[in-house]
């Protein structure tokens, strides 16, 4: 079960051009284009003579043209024209999405399009503030365990020895807060008197061990907001809040099911230090690229076990606590909009 009438990230801003891009979203066959006017249009995928997808097709101004029998259809999915043809059926028309782009994202509606409410759109000022890099990946897994991977970041010592890890007891001994929040959850974690990963020394010259936080929100249904960063010991990171200087990491995720088994993975790394050097974003995108393979390796070796034996109980232990708020948020919203109990609410198949 997905919950429909929420925003998801559908792509990067960039990503959108005059040439129709198709995507699936929710199960949902989209095409998407940018207007003439700069304006982002995403309609049914499909036309609705003879079901030909109309990211085949070809952007005229405002328009998209089926490229099967030319039939043109605007920016709200109603046929405005058939070659050879004057009147036009009232129900020429597809069904049209409401989208928005904020920092410099394209966010979609795939619910009642009158609830669509772009004040709900989560912020994320960060794009214009620092320096970044993004990326649009297909993962096969459920996009469920896309956010559990990163709710629970203990997998940091196994995961990504060679990327992302500190010493396996600062994991251990790890300081971690956990609040609720309407639509999600947010969590605060401290590793103190750490090793700093390899991608942290390489970008920012450390005395020795460093001071580690990580500060993640969970938004229901798919997006994350992840700020992380390490000061040496003693320079109050931890004490007093004093975390600017040292390295610094903000990671924006858009996780949106494609199908049930299926996910796009929209992310985004922006770097607080030497923001007058691209190479240090460059290099900081490259890193987190590589430890992004690692967990992809994972969750798509976890997916295909979970399809196998899925009807096997899981247990839960005490790392998972984000996890589960996170769940039972999205849990609580899918109830809600389908008038059902939340126990009888399905998430991962």
């Amino acid at each position: 079960m997905f919950l429909l009438n929420a925003w998801y990230v559908a792509a990067w801003s960039s990503e959108i051009t005059a040439k129709p891009m198709g995507r699936t979203l929710l199960n949902e066959p989209v095409v998407f284009y940018r207007t003439s006017d700069d304006k982002v249009v995403a309609l049914e995928d499909r036309c609705c003579h003879r079901g030909m997808p109309l990211s085949a097709g070809e952007v005229f101004g405002k328009n998209i043209r089926c490229e099967y029998h030319g039939m043109v259809f605007d920016g709200s999915g109603k046929c405005v024209e058939i070659p050879g043809q004057a009147t036009i059926p009232e129900r020429a028309k597809v069904r049209s999405f409401p989208v928005e782009v904020r920092d410099d994202l394209v966010w979609i509606w795939m619910g009642d399009p009158t609830l669509a409410d772009p004040e709900k759109i989560v912020r994320y000022p960060w794009h214009s503030a620092w320096p970044y890099k993004s990326k649009t990946e297909r993962i096969d897994c459920n996009y469920l365990l896309l956010s559990d991977n990163l709710l629970d970041q203990t997998h940091g010592a196994y995961v990504h020895k060679s990327t992302l890890a500190s010493n396996v007891d600062a994991y251990e001994r790890a300081e971690m807060k956990i609040d609720t929040t309407p639509n999600g959850v947010k969590f605060t974690r401290w590793m103190l008197n750490c090793i700093p990963p390899g991608i942290y020394a390489k970008a920012v010259k450390f005395r020795g061990r460093v001071d580690r936080w990580g500060e993640f929100e969970y938004v229901a249904p798919s997006c994350i907001l992840q700020f992380t960063g390490a000061r040496d010991v003693g320079e109050g990171a931890y004490e007093n809040d004093a975390r600017d200087g040292g390295f610094g990491l903000r990671i924006f995720y858009g996780i949106t099911p494609e199908t049930e088994h299926t996910s796009w993975f929209m992310w985004s790394t922006a770097n607080s230090y030497r923001q007058n050097d691209p190479a240090a974003t460059e290099e900081l995108f490259e890193e987190i690229e590589r430890a992004f393979k690692e967990d992809e390796d994972v969750l798509v070796a976890q997916y295909a076990m979970l399809r196998r034996v899925g009807d096997r109980p899981l247990i839960n232990i005490a790392s998972d606590g984000a996890r589960m708020q996170a769940r039972l948020a999205l849990e609580r919203m899918i109830a809600a909009e389908r008038g059902i109990p939340r126990d009888q609410v399905v998430t991962l198949v």
